[in-house]
């Protein structure tokens, strides 16, 4: 049986010092930065994801669980990418159990990589067809990342063409301070108008003199140019 220890001698067996410098200051682990506290030890994306299927079968779920409160960013975004795994291949009873254990651990899932490498394809998922009321508790946190995890989970409503609850919470979050939870709306919006771009433009109507500049931009990026500047002028 495959254990975290396992997981962790794989990762620090491809550490690259510098590579962590440079994932360290992207991500913001430094001073004052949304990502402080955090460590990185600079193991690329795609080889994590090679770990992350070379364990997803063998490590259970309490093992992965341990990964996911590593003090080290890429373990816990390899746990992340082994319960996706471990999410698509599941029954019910395995996926609910995955969906409580990411619930239960937010407050380390505390960058935006983690985030939306988690919540399009567990939480969205998971709560297709059941109460989304949970959506509302995490948009009401005073954590960022539990706010962005509400808005990112909602993708999976939008790929199955439900976009009531994208702009339920674009509602609720429309003057959120946090540049990151902006950003999330917004490309969630964005997603939206990808599908039905008549759909998006109803719900900026009225709201987007109001929402934060970085939230419009990302909402109207696939917008022909004479269409973006007529709402970025406020001449819609």
């Amino acid at each position: 049986m495959a254990t975290c220890a396992d997981v962790r001698h794989d990762l620090a067996g491809l550490a690259d010092p510098r590579r962590a410098a440079e994932v360290s200051r992207f991500l913001q682990m430094v001073p004052g930065g949304y990502g402080e506290g955090d460590r990185a030890i600079g193991v690329p994306v795609p080889e994590q994801r090679r770990v992350a299927g070379r364990y997803w079968r063998d490590l259970p779920l309490a093992e992965t669980g341990k990964l996911l409160t590593s003090g080290v960013h890429e373990e816990r975004l390899t746990a992340l990418f082994i319960l996706v795994r471990k999410f698509a291949k599941g029954d019910d009873e395995e996926r609910g159990r995955i969906f409580d254990l990411v619930l239960a651990n937010t407050g380390h899932i505390n960058n935006w990589d983690l985030v939306d490498s988690s919540a399009p394809y567990i939480v969205g998922p998971w709560l297709l067809d059941k109460d989304r009321g949970v959506l509302d508790r995490l948009a009401g946190s005073s954590l960022v990342w539990d706010r962005r995890i509400a808005v990112m989970a909602t993708f999976a409503f939008i790929r199955a063409g439900d976009f009531d609850w994208t702009f339920r919470l674009g509602e609720r979050l429309l003057r959120d301070p946090h540049d990151l939870v902006q950003k999330a709306v917004g490309w969630m919006l964005r997603e939206v108008g990808n599908r039905d771009r008549a759909a998006e433009e109803a719900f900026l109507a009225g709201r987007y003199r109001v929402m934060p500049r970085v939230m419009l931009r990302y909402a109207i990026d696939k917008f022909d140019p004479q269409r973006r500047r007529e709402y970025l002028s406020g001449a819609v």
